[in-house]
């Protein structure tokens, strides 16, 4: 396939290298606003795209391949309070987006592990939930966006919560959700469910950006020639 790369930091240099190993071939590199004055015309000639920009410039990424019917993955995290906008956009224009998270296969079967445990949780009163997560200094949002799939999934499963929150003091029903930015830490997820007698937690601890490359580049072979919304369930049931 031809790919367009929205993103040139270190995840957007991990993810070429592995399309490449994949044979596909980078056709057009933007990492800025310059970039897409002088190259993005480009785009119509890209079979899929790969977004893992920033926060403030990926809802205009995913528009400009919307506009030029370009199937699209999202990975980019911080603008989750639109995303039910964009998903309605991507079915009305009948255009293409593969939107998760996280891209890690190893997360996503965290992701189960954790509804699975919080659902088992439920009727356990005794048990308080926290999040933590851990990343490198240079991530611009907070708290992570696998932190907040994580909240979101415990709180559709757990009847006395209705929210999350990143406050150091919780209200009653909402969930606390601690973040970390230390050194060059690529990602850490830790739940806990602590009572008087005991604590369990679970843990993903990401050793490299590999998993989280291969899997978009999985999700940008999964939606080449099709047409609609896709998360990582979808890629994952293949």
């Amino acid at each position: 396939m031809e790919i367009a790369l929205f993103g040139y930091g270190k995840m957007g240099h991990e993810i070429e290298s592995v399309a490449i190993e994949r044979g596909h071939r980078i056709l057009l590199l933007v990492d800025s606003e310059d970039d897409w004055k002088k190259y993005g015309s480009e785009l119509i000639d890209a079979d899929v795209a790969i977004d893992f920009s920033t926060p403030e410039f990926a809802i205009s990424n995913i528009h400009k391949c919307f506009t030029a019917c370009i199937p699209v993955v999202s990975g980019t995290t911080g603008w989750h309070s639109q995303l039910g906008q964009i998903r309605n956009e991507c079915i009305e224009k009948k255009a293409t987006l593969f939107f998760a998270s996280n891209f890690s296969l190893g997360v996503n079967l965290f992701f189960e592990i954790n509804r699975q445990l919080a659902k088992m949780i439920n009727a356990q009163h005794g048990y308080k939930v926290s999040i933590q997560e851990i990343h490198h200094i240079h991530k611009l949002d907070k708290p992570s966006g696998t932190a907040i799939t994580l909240a979101n999934d415990i709180i559709g499963q757990i009847d006395r919560l209705n929210s999350w929150t990143g406050e150091e003091n919780p209200a009653p029903g909402e969930l606390p959700v601690h973040s970390s930015r230390q050194g060059e830490v690529i990602g850490t997820h830790i739940v806990s469910y602590s009572s008087e007698p005991d604590t369990i937690e679970i843990k993903h601890i990401a050793n490299n950006r590999r998993g989280f490359a291969l899997g978009a580049v999985l999700a940008a072979e999964y939606i080449h020639g099709k047409t609609g919304f896709f998360g990582m369930s979808d890629l994952l049931k293949t």
